[in-house]
């Protein structure tokens, strides 16, 4: 496929070298309470933010999920490497497009299966076109009994990022405990998918957020790792 180079190892080589974001292990860091100031900055970013995405209409959310997978992949890939998506909730952008983009280039599919408040995530394998059963909030899983997974690509869903790699998320911690699993483990590539109308010019930071590689809106391919 266009711009898709058959070389993961490259990407992986360049991750280790430039020391891509990692927790080890959030469990045995002394983390500081998160200040009531930066909950409620939070909490009015999360609300702007979602005001803004239910504003795109429905074309528009269409158009730029279409336009983000018909971009060059910003990472190489090789048939093989597992990518983890999302199923898209309300008026999230839908990663399907690209998704189908990654499994045509080789990419192994997996879905995220939440395990409990508090927890990471648990990946699952899904194959394109495999039934899907109702979750937690009524979201599309992989079958129980489906392999887990341990991505080498994470597409992660957003309600607002910055320029520093950071985002705002709906507020459980999923995604941010998921990732600093899987960094302790291997290098992975955390890649925020969403509307340009996400930006902000800063998202407050605390000692539980975790930073992503790269941010793909339908304007641009925004490379985090050395921010």
């Amino acid at each position: 496929m266009a711009g898709l180079v058959p070389a993961i190892h490259v990407f992986t080589l360049a991750a280790a070298k430039t020391g891509c974001p990692r927790v080890a292990g959030m469990t045995e860091q002394k983390l500081k309470p998160t200040s009531q100031k930066t909950k409620d900055v939070k909490a009015q970013l999360r609300r702007e933010a979602l005001e803004r995405r239910d504003a795109l209409s429905a074309e528009i959310r269409k158009v730029a999920a279409e336009i983000i997978a018909a971009r060059a992949f910003p990472l190489a890939i090789a048939p093989g490497m597992i990518a983890s998506g999302f199923m898209p909730l309300k008026s999230e952008i839908n990663p399907l497009p690209l998704m189908r983009k990654l499994a045509d280039a080789g990419a192994r599919l997996a879905l995220p299966v939440v395990a409990g408040r508090g927890k990471p995530l648990i990946m699952r394998s899904w194959q394109w076109g495999e039934p899907l059963v109702p979750g937690v909030w009524g979201i599309r899983e992989p079958d129980p009994r489906a392999p887990e997974l341990q991505p080498d690509i994470l597409l992660v869903p957003l309600l607002a990022f910055d320029r520093s790699g950071h985002r705002i998320g709906y507020g459980a911690g999923y995604y941010d405990l998921t990732i600093a699993q899987l960094r302790a483990n291997k290098p992975i590539a955390a890649v925020g998918i969403a509307f340009a109308a996400q930006e902000v010019k800063t998202v407050p930071r605390t000692a539980f957020d975790v930073r992503l590689d790269l941010v793909l809106t339908e304007n641009e391919t925004i490379d985090l790792r050395n921010a």
